[in-house]
C-alpha cells in the first residue's frame, strides 16, 4: 500500500496546496508570524532571515520542509519533524519586554505560527478563486492539525474549523504588534538576493510582498504601519483572481511543481 504521508489523495490539502498562487499565501503566513513578538524575536535571534547572504538558502529550506510535510511519506515527515523539534527545543531567545529567556518551542508561539499559516493558505486560495465549499474549508483546517503535531503541538490544541480559527486569531489580537528591531518586510523585499538564474524575477518580489500584505486583515496591515482600506481589500482579491486565472492558462507541466504534479496524477488515478 502506497505511503502518502499526512494527507493523501483524498485530502483537501493536496488539492489546495499545489496551486502556484499559494506562494502569496506563504508570504502572508510569514507576515502574520511577524506580528507575534516572541515568535518574531525567536526568528530574529536565531535565524539568517535578515542576513542577505543567507536569505535564499533559508527560503529553500523552508520550502523543502513545506513540500515534505505536504507530500512526503510518513518516514520523510518524521525525519523532518525530528530535525525541526530538535532545533526548537535546543534554542532560547530573549524577550526584552519582560527580561525572560524562553524556548523556541514555546507552545503559544508555535500555535500562532501554525494558525497564521493555515489561515493564510486558506484565505489566499479562496480569494484567488480556488473552489472550496465551507465544509471543505473546515476540512482543510482540521487536516492541518496533523501538521501541528509535526512541530510538537497537540492536535487538539489548535483550531479544527474556520470558526475556531477566527475566534483564536481574534483572541490573540491584543498581544500582537510589529517589534521595532525587525526590518520591514516590504523594504527587505526590495533587496532580496536571488540566484543568478532567478534574477529576472527580482522586480516581482516587491509586488508579491505588497500583494501578501494586502491579503491580510486590515488590523494586521495597520500594525505594520500600512494603509488599510476596503479599496485595498478589493485590489487584493481582484489581483489574486487575475493571477490565478492567468496561471491556469499555463500548461500543467510548467504550472505545478514536480511534487504537486505527482499528487495530481495520484488523485486522478
Amino acid at each position: 500500500m502506497a505511503d502518502h504521508g499526512l494527507f493523501g489523495p483524498r485530502s483537501v490539502t493536496w488539492r489546495v496546496m499545489g496551486e502556484p498562487i499559494l506562494l502569496v499565501g506563504g508570504l502572508r503566513a510569514l507576515l502574520m508570524q511577524g506580528l507575534h513578538p516572541r515568535a518574531m524575536r525567536g526568528v530574529l535571534q536565531h535565524s539568517s532571515l535578515m542576513d542577505p547572504s543567507e536569505a535564499w538558502s533559508r527560503f529553500v529550506r523552508t520550502t523543502e520542509f513545506v513540500r515534505i510535510r505536504t507530500y512526503g511519506s510518513h518516514a520523510e515527515v518524521e525525519r523532518a519533524a525530528r530535525r525541526v523539534r530538535k532545533i526548537h527545543s535546543s534554542l532560547t531567545a530573549h524577550d526584552p519586554d519582560t527580561g525572560e529567556e524562553y524556548r523556541l518551542d514555546e507552545p503559544e508561539a508555535l500555535r500562532w505560527v501554525h494558525v497564521g499559516e493555515v489561515d493564510s493558505y486558506l484565505s489566499v486560495a479562496r480569494r484567488g478563486g480556488v473552489r472550496l465549499t465551507d465544509a471543505e474549508a473546515d476540512t482543510f483546517v482540521a487536516e492541518w492539525r496533523r501538521a501541528a503535531e509535526v512541530v510538537g503541538l497537540a492536535p487538539d490544541s489548535v483550531p479544527g474549523t474556520v470558526a475556531e480559527m477566527r475566534d483564536y486569531i481574534e483572541a490573540q489580537r491584543p498581544g500582537l504588534r510589529f517589534v521595532p528591531e525587525a526590518a520591514h518586510p516590504l523594504r527587505l523585499s526590495l533587496n532580496a538576493p536571488l540566484p543568478l538564474i532567478l534574477t529576472p524575477l527580482r522586480p516581482a518580489l516587491p509586488a508579491l510582498t505588497l500583494l501578501a500584505f494586502a491579503t491580510m486583515p486590515r488590523w494586521a496591515r495597520r500594525l505594520y504601519g500600512l494603509p488599510a482600506t476596503p479599496v485595498g481589500d478589493l485590489w487584493a482579491t481582484a489581483t489574486l483572481r487575475a493571477l490565478h486565472t492567468g496561471l491556469g492558462l499555463v500548461p500543467a507541466q510548467v504550472r505545478y511543481s514536480p511534487a504537486a504534479r505527482e499528487a495530481r496524477r495520484i488523485m486522478a488515478a
